[in-house]
């Protein structure tokens, strides 16, 4: 024990002295905390890249009912929301790295938008972003490799990957050409990993935590959860399918030989034909139920219950689950408002930072843009539009701000709002 724990003082000493001559080469403050703690036990070190040890059933439990609802009802809305690119605040023409021109701008403008648009031959936005929330929100991981092109009309490529495969380098420095990730299939060698920099992916993590350095997804959480709702449901099938008998047939003073004719039969004869059995014994049979005979027998209330806890996994309510018992007119209302801001709104939030931070300035260079979504600040139509009257009308807000939060481009300084939002208006 003595020498594992002189080894891994030796292995912490040479990683923190590494560590901190690239911070001092570089100018940078130097780091005095551990990374990673948790991990750097006496017994084995950290390999090159760190697999995620995600249990093999989370693949199938997200396909069961529930499980699918709940991932479709945040995948859905966030895939179908409207999204734009505009100039990050503190950004204007001429100032920092923005470019001089405002044509300049438009053009990148519609390159980024292209990019996002037709990503590579295959995918459009929609399906690119749909697997990546669906890994997101099953795993913990979404993963997007990209890759420059040099073309100023398309400056770079996008393709999903499976979030799974993706394996971290706990190791990493922080420089641009130090590996930060692999892609290492199943059953191949560590030494065939495809080895890619920060600037190459975008790994998405849902509840980071300083302890790991991947993330936990909702379906990880309602894992317990979603297990015992299927067991409930096996066995409440079998129980309404009548394969499992809940009930025994006492016969009163009869023989072992008496009593395995009856068995015979029965199972030869009756069972499985819709005959009506006749017997005639000198005393009645009785039957001796072991259960209610009810729809309670089938555990529906602690089927809800498990509903309810997959949905709190989730952030959801379990009205979006298909559990309406305890909902009214009053209720309902709130209860969507939650499950926008509590589960839809982080997400969407949260890969819209990703695309702004690793697409748009890690991989393109082109710090001066911001993706954002245009429903992120209010659920409905209505209400965002009331808002907009309201900023617009006590001076917060010019029009041209308020076009720009709904995806327009600003007016010019001699034509009206309708003949700048017609088709002809880029002709």
């Amino acid at each position: 024990m003595k020498v594992r724990e002189q080894l891994r003082a030796l292995w912490r000493q040479a990683t923190s002295a590494i560590s901190v001559a690239v911070d001092a080469a570089d100018g940078n403050a130097a780091r005095k905390t551990l990374a990673l703690p948790a991990i750097l036990s006496p017994v084995q070190f950290p390999g090159q890249s760190l697999p995620k040890p995600t249990p093999i059933n989370l693949r199938r439990f997200a396909e069961t009912p529930v499980v699918r609802r709940a991932i479709n009802v945040i995948k859905d809305r966030v895939a179908a929301m409207d999204w734009q690119i505009r100039l990050r605040r503190g950004f204007a023409p001429g100032e920092g790295n923005a470019p001089d021109d405002l044509d300049e701008v438009s053009q990148r403008l519609l390159a980024l938008r292209r990019t996002l648009e037709e990503p590579n031959a295959v995918d459009s936005f929609r399906t690119l972003i749909e697997q990546v929330i669906e890994d997101a929100l099953t795993g913990g991981y979404g993963a997007i490799e990209m890759e420059p092109t040099g073309d100023p009309e398309r400056p770079a490529m996008l393709w999903p990957v499976d979030g799974a495969s993706i394996r971290i380098n706990p190791r990493w420095d922080g420089q641009p050409d130090t590996p930060r990730y692999a892609q290492v299939t199943a059953g191949q060698a560590e030494s065939n990993a495809i080895d890619l920099c920060d600037s190459q992916l975008i790994y998405v993590r849902m509840n980071p935590r300083s302890f790991t350095p991947f993330g936990l997804g909702a379906l990880e959480v309602a894992f317990e959860s979603v297990n015992q709702f299927l067991s409930a449901h096996r066995f409440a099938g079998k129980l309404a399918a009548n394969s499992v008998a809940q009930y025994a047939i006492w016969l009163n003073e009869a023989t072992p030989s008496q009593h395995d004719r009856l068995i015979r039969w029965w199972q030869d004869e009756i069972e499985g034909t819709g005959r009506v059995p006749l017997i005639s014994t000198e005393q009645k049979p009785e039957v001796l139920r072991f259960a209610q005979g009810t729809d309670a027998d089938l555990r529906l209330a602690w089927q809800e219950f498990l509903i309810r806890m997959i949905a709190n996994a989730f952030g959801l309510p379990p009205l979006l689950l298909g559990l309406e018992s305890d909902v009214n007119r009053s209720t309902a209302a709130e209860l969507a408002d939650e499950a926008f801001r509590g589960a839809i709104l982080p997400l969407a939030q949260l890969i819209a930072g990703h695309i702004t931070r690793d697409l748009f300035a890690k991989c393109i260079g082109w710090r001066e843009f911001e993706f954002i979504f245009n429903d992120g600040n209010a659920r409905d139509e209505a209400t965002e539009l009331a808002v907009q009257v309201q900023l617009l009308q006590a001076g917060v807000l010019t029009v041209d701000e308020v076009r720009a939060m709904r995806g327009l481009a600003p007016l010019a300084p001699n034509r009206p709002a309708h003949e700048l939002d017609s088709p002809e208006a880029g002709k």
